[in-house]
Parts: structure tokens; sequence; C-alpha cells
């Protein structure tokens, strides 16, 4: 019996939407030879992470490992999957790999961080190969709301496995590539040991609609439009883009594209060679010469991103241009979880405008990137796998997908992030739990999401903060009262005095009682100081505020 085995581990994805990162290795126990599949990031909110610009998957078990990974692969150029390549780069040292598209776009992130671009190579679709130590692996082609989006198959001497990434079945998806179901059995007609699933519209019950299938809708809704017209979507989707830039033409509208993700994809796009006969595009500073009910804006925005186009309009100009009473504006997408109240806020700034706002509630302007319930049926019955690990989503998707599975005659492995799943043989078994986490990129540094600095910073914001200054002379006795300085705090409490008044006053009468054993003890002085503060505050506020005691002593 062979004392090496196939692992799967999930460090990001599983259990969530976002952040994906994902591990295979192939080895003795402990010696593995590893490769990483995708490295995205997530998004912060203000509940629960105040400040901070990206959340990037804990990777501290791969720098461990960092001389064991032989490479990374990137499935397809969504920040979810894409986004921390650069971040991570400096920790993993791994050679990156990916197609035209995605490559395209992994090279200027690796560029902003001042990483050399040629450490992203550029591989081309099945039947190409890449040799990563004991694995083989290819680009197989799949649909989704991006070009060049990719499954990954992945040979090892314990046999093939089929990561799916992010998919949907298009056979008429616009912009790259069909899905081709006889590549997809050929592709599987070996054999595969595990299919590792794509589960984010695992619920939905209908069939997935084609790309094809929003385009006559949206131009019909354009060519009856007044005044001037404004669509979202997301930058990423290159076909939608396309399909709206068509749309305004057919109407006799000039295309102005708004937002810089929104050029930064569609130039991707023609660079690479995945888009082609994309409408001529006006400069927005040409565009204020142009008759408003001539022009179709393209923005950025969909999720309501407070700093992205969309937003920007919502509250006065942008880059010169602004909305109008009678203008129509298009969300062209489906709002994710989490970001309804930043897109109800645009769409009532809207609404105080006079602006028309059209969202996807009709499902006429709209269809997702992934694939549903009737589709991943379809998928795993022309793989025909083992064993189906479901994967892109939370729980509650990941635990359906797995009832899906069983239903259908599989094995179903619900692993969320952190449990390594043992794929030898022909029974998958879970090996290890690995601790995971979340690190956030907080301004240009790095931090652990249990560091304590982001909890301190919600602390802050709920409770207020003061600052207690303390003078005491060479002999410790207080030289003077305490002084305090107030943040985030209302300025008066219960008893209708100046609330910095009555802290004072508490500080100064405790200093008085404060023995010399206490005064001599910083830690002690600080502690006492602290529930002073703290005590008197709730009394007069109904709040415990955070405390930040400075002592200085004379000597």
């Amino acid at each position: 019996m062979s004392n090496e085995r196939l692992i799967y581990l999930a460090l990001g994805g599983a259990g969530e939407i976002g952040m994906n990162c994902y591990v295979y290795g192939y080895g003795r126990p402990g010696k593995e030879r590893l490769i990483v599949v995708d490295l995205g990031v997530a998004f912060p909110d203000m509940e629960t992470s105040p400040g901070v610009d990206l959340i990037l998957p804990d990777i501290a078990w791969l720098v461990e490992r960092r001389d064991q990974i032989e490479a990374v692969f990137i499935t397809h150029a969504h920040e979810d999957h894409i986004g921390a390549v650069a971040h991570t780069y400096d920790q993993l040292r791994a050679p990156i790999y990916a197609r035209a598209f995605t490559a395209n776009i992994a090279r200027r992130k690796m560029e902003e961080q001042g990483h050399p671009e040629d450490a992203v190579q550029v591989v081309s679709a099945w039947p190409e190969t890449v040799t990563a130590g004991p694995f083989s692996v290819s680009f197989l082609p799949i649909s989704h709301s991006i070009p060049e989006s990719s499954s990954m198959v992945i040979d090892s001497p314990d046999g093939r496995v089929i990561h799916s990434g992010d998919f949907k079945l298009d056979e008429t998806p616009l912009v790259g590539e069909p899905f081709d179901p006889d590549l997809w059995a050929e592709v599987s007609k070996p054999g595969v040991k595990a299919l590792i699933c794509d589960s984010t519209n695992v619920f939905s019950r209908h069939e997935g609609r084609s790309e094809a299938s929003v385009g006559p809708e949206i131009t019909k809704l354009v060519e009856q439009a007044k005044g001037m017209v404004v669509a979202t979507t997301f930058a990423s989707n290159v076909a939608r883009v396309k399909t709206l830039a068509e749309a305004g033409e057919r109407a006799g509208r000039s295309i102005v594209l708004m937002g810089r993700a929104m050029k930064r994809m569609v130039e991707a796009a023609v660079e690479t060679g995945v888009l082609t006969g994309f409408p001529r595009v006006v400069p927005p500073e040409d565009a204020r010469d142009i008759p408003r009910e001539n022009l179709m804006l393209l923005v950025t925005g969909s999720q309501g991103e407070r700093r992205a186009a969309s937003a920007q309009l919502s509250r006065g100009k942008y880059q010169g241009m602004e909305m109008k009473e009678g203008d129509l504006f298009l969300f062209s997408s489906k709002t994710i979880p989490g970001n309804e109240k930043g897109v109800i806020r645009i769409i009532n700034a809207f609404s105080e405008q006079g602006v028309d706002v059209v969202d996807d509630s009709t499902g006429l302007y709209h269809v997702s990137g992934h694939a549903n319930r009737p589709d991943l049926e379809r998928l795993t019955s022309i793989v025909k796998p083992q064993v189906v690990i479901p994967m892109h989503g939370e729980h509650r998707h990941l635990r359906e997908h797995v009832k899906l599975a069983e239903r259908n005659g599989m094995t179903g492995v619900l692993a969320v992030n952190g449990m390594m799943v043992d794929l030898s043989g022909n029974q998958p078994t879970i090996a290890e739990y690995i601790e995971t986490g979340r690190t956030y990129l907080d301004g240009t540094v790095q931090i652990g999401a249990l560091d304590g600095v982001v909890r301190d910073r919600i602390r802050m914001a709920l409770n207020g903060h003061v600052v207690v200054t303390v003078i005491l002379d060479d002999e410790d006795e207080p030289l003077g009262e305490p002084w305090c300085e107030l943040m985030g705090l209302p300025e008066t409490g219960s008893s209708r005095a100046s609330l910095v008044d009555v802290l004072e006053a508490d500080l100064g009468q405790w200093l008085a009682r404060a023995g010399a054993k206490i005064l001599r003890d910083d830690d002690k002085l600080n502690e006492g100081l602290k529930r002073t503060v703290r005590q008197t505050a709730l009394d007069e506020i109904g709040r415990k505020p955070e405390v930040t005691v400075v002592v200085s002593r004379l000597s």
C-alpha cells in the first residue's frame, strides 16, 4: 500500500462566497508537493472591518510550506479569485499560471505592487498542460461572466481531479468560449476521482439562462428611453458591457466608459483578443458637448461602492457628467447579499433627482454567471465523478450541494475551510483540521484578523475614546489635576454638566485618595484611572468608552 496521498484543502471560499484559495497536494503526509488554485480577496464592511482595504485568506499554512509549493493557478480574473495574487507573492514566490486575459489582469496587479510581471506565465487552453511536480494541470474552458474562465484538470499519480472554478452552462455567451459538453465528456472519459464544484446557485431550481437572452430586452429599454441612459454592471462582465454598448449604439447613442475598472477590463479584453467589434467609445470630456438624449454611459458601481462612478453620479457630478430628471439608470446586475444598503442608497438618491431607475427585479436585464441546480446536475452527469466536493458557497450552499450529489447516487463531502480531505483510494476521509482565518490589508500593511487592531477600532467606533493625562513630580505626587480629551462622546451627560468637567473632577478625587504605593506603580495607576473614567461615563452617558492613560513623571 502506498504511503503517499492526494489531498484537497480550502483555505478560503468553502463556507463563504469570496476569498477563494484552494490547495492540492500529493506525496507523503506532511511532505506533499503542493499547487494552489486561486488567490482571491473578500471586501470589508463598516460593521465588521472598518477602515480595512481588502480581506485576504490567511496563508500561514502555505507560507510554512513554501518550499513544497510548485505553482499557483488562477481560474479567472474575478477579484475573489485573483485579487490576492500580488499581495501574497512575496510570501509564496511560486510561479503563477493563467490564460491570456487573466494573466493580463494579474500582471497589472503585480506591476502595481512592484513585482516582476514575468512571474505570471500564459498558458493556452486544454489540451496544453503544465507540469508542476507530481501534477499535470490543464485549463479546461467553461463559460462564466468573465472571459476565459477555466476549470482546472489536475492529474496526479492517484487519478484525475476537476476543479470547476466559477461556471455556468452557457452555449451562447457572446464573449468568451461557449460550454462544450462534448469536450467535457472527452476530458472526463478516463475517469474523474473528484469534482470540486461551484455551489453558488444550488438553491435556484430553474435552468440558467444564456447571456444572449438579455440583449434584446436591454436594446428595447434603451431605444424607448428619452433622456440620457446610464447603465452599470460588473466591469469584469465584458460580454454584458458589450451588450449594453451595442444597445446604445443601435439607439444612436455615443458610448462613454466611466470608472477605472470598466476601462481596464475592456482594454484587457481587447488586448488579449477576447473582445472584438466593441462600439466606438467617446471620452467623458468630449461627451459634455453631445446632447444628453444621444448619450449612454457605462459606469462602475453596481454593488453600491461609495467611490465608484454610480455612487458619485448619485451624489452630483462625476467627470463633468450629471444625471437629470427624465434620465434612465439601469442596474444590469444582481445585488450581492450584504450590498443592499449601498445600492438602495444610490437608488433613492437618483429618485430624488427625478431619475428613473430600473433594477433586475424582473429578471429581464441580468443573468447569473453561476450554474443553477439543474446545471449542476447536468455537469455532474457528464463528468461522472466518484466524489463531489462542493466549494464556492456559504455553509448552507455546500450542505445542500452534498445532499444533491447523494440524491443523484454520488458520494458528497462537506469540507469547509481548514478541513483537509484525503482523496486517496476509493473513500475520501477528513485527514486533518488546519487553522484558517483572514488577513486584513489595512493601508499598506497586512494584519491578522485576531491581532486586535480592527477589534480596537470597532470598540472606539462603538464606545468613543477618552485620553487621560496625569503628571507626577519627582516625589510621585500629582502635579496639578488630571485632564481629559474626548473623541466620539457627547459633551454633556445626565447631570447636565460638561462631561469633561465631571470626568476630571472624579479623576482628581480618585487621585487624591490614591496611596503612595499606587502612585509609584504605573500599572495600578493606569488601571484605577481607566476604571474611574469608565464608571463615571457609564453613570453619565450609559456607555463605557475606550480609555488611554498617559502618565508623565518628572525626574
